[in-house]
């Protein structure tokens, strides 16, 4: 018995369409899908890459401040340690001068009362002399 000739036919004609389909369609899309996920996987890799790079300049930026961090830190200290000497120098110098402008003022007070001392001295001498020319009527000798 002979197959029947139609069901070479529908055979053939599947083959026919398979390979058609395999060329025309099956293939190009494959080749779509392939050159996708290449991409795909190369953008993956590129944006791990800049994840990594970024996280680098994060670290670098994160070490930069901390040592400016530091640098501004000493230089505040410094700065204020600064400050506190010139304070207690101007305090130093202010105390000397208050001293010295306590001694003068005490050296003039004496000068003044020994003057004060002299003259009522001779003030009481010159009154005392006007006292007895009144009692006595004429100058004391």
């Amino acid at each position: 018995m002979l197959p029947n000739l139609s069901l070479l036919w529908v055979v053939a004609l599947v083959l026919i369409l398979v390979v058609v389909l395999d060329r025309l369609l099956f293939t190009p899309i494959v080749r779509v899908i392939e050159e996708r996920e290449r991409r795909v996987a190369a953008a993956r890799d590129l944006a791990e890459q800049s994840g990594a790079r970024a996280e680098t300049a994060a670290a670098e930026v994160e070490s930069k401040t901390a040592a400016a961090r530091a640098e501004l830190s000493r230089l505040l200290e410094e700065r204020r340690r600064r400050a506190l000497e010139h304070r207690a120098d101007l305090l130093a110098r202010t105390r000397q001068e208050a001293e010295l402008m306590v001694a003068a003022a005490a050296e003039r007070l004496r000068a003044e009362a020994a003057e004060a001392r002299a003259q009522l001295g001779r003030e009481a001498d010159s009154l005392g002399a006007a006292i007895a020319e009144r009692i006595l009527g004429h100058p004391a000798a």
